[in-house]
């Protein structure tokens, strides 16, 4: 809020524009700011042009009296009366147009109205305008694509990003961090998930079944509906995410599954990983700009478990009693589970800080990846420090228990024994190996020379 604080404090006007994707929070975000500096919220729907005008004269009026008393029949003179109208009553705004794909859709020369009023009216009458959008493709051709009108004039640009998993303890009051990882592999980093499992506090079973598993509950159908409200919907893509929740991680793979050619699903895969539900892996070492042992995987630990439990099972979910529908999330938990925690694992490398691990002090480190090549070992994190003199292997587990030293020796030596990773960077750098596993029995000995990491130590990099 800090960014869009300083877009009002200095009183000079200016244009900010926030995107991200659906439920991460950027209408509280927004509304919340205007009520701080008494600005104006709005949000467009897909009615016609004329409608919408009306609807924001409606909505000006709250903060300017008398102003939904004309008919405005183009946006140049609604902007125009609002300009003038803020000049009188020493009114800065903030003023938000949320949702604004909606308005350029319906209105295609609303960009250009906009760039000439910022430019000669709002911006000298010191008014501070933030446009808003889910849709993350429309919003960004806004700010960055050099041919937009509004290229360039934007003093603030926010790309809004799901809420660390650091964070997550303290909102759901969870006992510790090891309930907190198995709640993040439920959630993710979605505010409003968040919000729906708050009641049912470490009970992540019951919160599971009752608002994801139970053909009812609010989140049964989410990803069809995020699909569905992108512009324009995406609900094509469905069949690849279909695809890589049962299983199939290269692109091969995934063409196999739905019946077409690998080189027919690049602009899909491009479009899902700009929505943040895909990533792309790849092996430590490798380029960008290499794909031939690339990965894809499903991002979002909610979309990575409805697409696990849900998509294939909601016929049966449909008849399934509760304790049913529990025991299918029973089943598909430790892995689901183990995959996120390994995730974690390897995101927190590159933020960790002394006062959090003294593995920090052996780096600062790059971003953690894994390591695979054939049918020869593979390491579950894989980082070198920024001056390359050291090279970072760690192993994941993901324990029921808390981890004995014996266990943790034992893991140690399975490390160990894969020597390096086949990359230049691993041939003469010094070793550093790193053991994760969610807690620690107490006072269990630490075999020297070796880093461990447990789930407090991970999220409190994730914050």
């Amino acid at each position: 809020m800090a960014c869009l604080d300083a877009l009002v404090a200095s009183r000079q006007g200016g244009l900010g524009v926030v995107w991200g994707r659906r439920r991460v929070g950027k209408t509280r975000l927004l509304v919340e700011w205007c009520r701080k500096h008494r600005g104006l919220y709005t949000v467009a729907d897909q009615s016609a042009a004329v409608i919408q005008r009306h609807y924001l004269a409606e909505s000006v009026a709250s903060v300017l009296p008398g102003f939904h008393e004309v008919q405005y029949p183009d946006w140049g003179s609604l902007l125009s009366r609002l300009a003038r109208e803020a000049v009188t009553r020493d009114w800065h705004g903030p003023v938000v147009l949320d949702e604004f794909p909606y308005l350029a859709v319906t209105s295609p020369e609303l960009p250009s109205v906009l760039q000439r009023w910022l430019d000669h009216e709002a911006i000298p009458a010191g008014v501070a305008v933030v446009l808003a959008g889910s849709s993350q493709r429309m919003m960004q051709g806004l700010v960055l694509d050099g041919a937009a009108p509004l290229y360039g004039r934007a003093r603030v640009t926010m790309a809004l990003q799901p809420v660390g998993a650091g964070y997550i303890q303290e909102a759901l009051d969870l006992s510790d961090a090891r309930q907190a990882v198995e709640a993040y592999t439920a959630w993710g980093g979605t505010p409003w998930f968040w919000e729906l499992a708050a009641p049912h506090g470490p009970a992540v079973e019951t919160a599971i079944e009752r608002c994801v598993l139970d053909p009812m509950s609010p989140l049964h159908s989410e990803p069809d509906r995020f699909l569905a409200e992108e512009m324009p919907p995406a609900l094509s893509l469905r069949p690849i995410l279909d695809a890589i929740g049962m299983g199939a991680h290269r692109g091969s793979e995934i063409a196999a599954r739905m019946g077409c050619a690998s080189t027919s699903l690049s602009r899909a895969l491009v479009r899902l990983q700009a929505l943040g539900l895909v990533d792309r892996e790849l092996p430590f070492g490798d380029s960008e700009m290499s794909g031939k042992r690339a990965l894809y995987r499903i991002a979002d630990p909610f979309f990575r478990l409805w697409f696990r439990v849900v998509a294939s099972h909601r016929a049966w979910l449909v008849a399934a009693p509760p304790q049913g529908r529990v025991e299918l999330w029973r089943q598909a938990r430790p892995a689901l589970t183990a995959e996120t925690w390994e995730e974690l694992c390897r995101a927190c490398i590159a933020k960790l800080t002394p006062d959090l691990h003294p593995l920090a002090k052996l780096g600062p480190w790059t971003p953690a990846r894994r390591f695979w090549h054939g049918s020869g070992p593979e390491w579950d994190v894989v980082s070198r420090s920024l001056d390359g003199q050291r090279l970072l292997l760690g192993e994941v587990k993901w324990l029921a228990q808390p981890a004995s030293a014996d266990t943790i020796s034992a893991v140690a030596a399975e490390l160990t024994r894969k020597g390096r990773p086949a990359t230049a960077a691993a041939r003469q750098a010094q070793l550093v190996n790193a053991v994760f596993v969610p807690d620690v029995e107490p006072n269990a000995v630490i075999p020297p020379n070796l880093h461990v990491l447990d789930a407090k130590s991970v999220l409190a990099a994730l914050r």
